[in-house]
């Protein structure tokens, strides 16, 4: 008995280990503007994740150094964190901004340089940054995006990824972030028929400016894309961070958007 025991407990710590947690999230203006503060409770609801994928870093002076500064809180709490931030995107149309990712470095190694893609910065406003990471001897790229706003019609630039995992076929691309628009659009179908799925399904992710009958979210418009064949989803979800505050205008001060979150295992 003691012997099976401890062959449980084995595999128990060997199915734990061959996990990892990747989160995103759109942190509104991420730049000067967030206190000393804000970026503790940013810091704070993050800490728990092995990669941060994060989007509308400010492009010009305040943004770097505001993922910076998070760096260095998560630094404070323990394990020790890792950053590359984008160069801002081409955009000349509408507002150009940064991407971040954030890593643990006990857990994850990041392989080789991050990049924008540049193959469609004419059709798409806000580029996706590509970061390929290691995980037990396994890669695996995320593609971190931010669409244009639903207004300006979203899909006529999400419509280009269905070309990328052409264009990257021996990396395992898991797209990620604000896409503006819900995962049933039909815009998503190329990658769904390449075998692609959403990790959240229904889930609106954006807060409204106020709560009304308890409903706070307004709008399905973050969420992930993973290849089902080289990826097995353990657990997935949002974070709530707005139930810490007491109102949505000071939630709103820390974002606009909620972190959505994958636990995950590479096959």
């Amino acid at each position: 008995m003691k012997s099976l025991y401890s062959i449980l407990l084995l595999l128990v710590s060997i199915y734990c280990f061959s996990q990892t947690k990747l989160v995103s999230w759109n942190i509104e203006n991420l730049g000067k503007s967030k206190s000393e503060k804000t970026i503790n409770f940013i810091a704070q609801t993050l800490n728990d994740y092995d990669i941060i994928a994060i989007q509308e870093v400010v492009a010009g002076y305040g943004g770097a150094q505001a993922v910076a500064r998070l760096v260095n809180e998560l630094n404070r709490k323990g394990a020790q964190w890792d950053y590359t931030i984008s160069d801002p995107t081409s955009s000349s149309a509408y507002k150009t901004e940064r991407y971040a990712f954030i890593w643990k470095t006990s857990k994850i190694k990041k392989i080789g340089k991050a990049w924008l893609e540049k193959k469609y910065h004419l059709e798409i406003d806000r580029e996706p940054y590509f970061c390929t990471f290691k995980y037990q001897k396994k890669e695996f790229t995320v593609v971190n995006f931010h669409a244009i706003t639903k207004n300006r019609q979203p899909e006529t630039e999400i419509k280009y990824f269905k070309f990328l995992p052409k264009e990257y076929p021996n990396l395992n691309l898991i797209f990620v972030g604000d896409f503006n628009c819900p995962q049933s659009h039909t815009v998503f179908n190329p990658l769904k028929t390449m075998g692609y799925q959403s990790v959240l399904f229904n889930q609106k992710t954006s807060l409204k400016k106020e709560c009304k009958n308890d409903k706070c979210l307004a709008s399905e418009f973050d969420n992930m894309f993973y290849k089902i064949t080289k990826m097995n989803i353990i657990n997935s979800g949002i974070i709530p961070f707005y139930k810490n505050f007491s109102s949505l205008k000071e939630a709103r001060i820390i974002s606009d958007h909620i972190p959505i979150w994958i636990e995950f295992s590479l096959n």
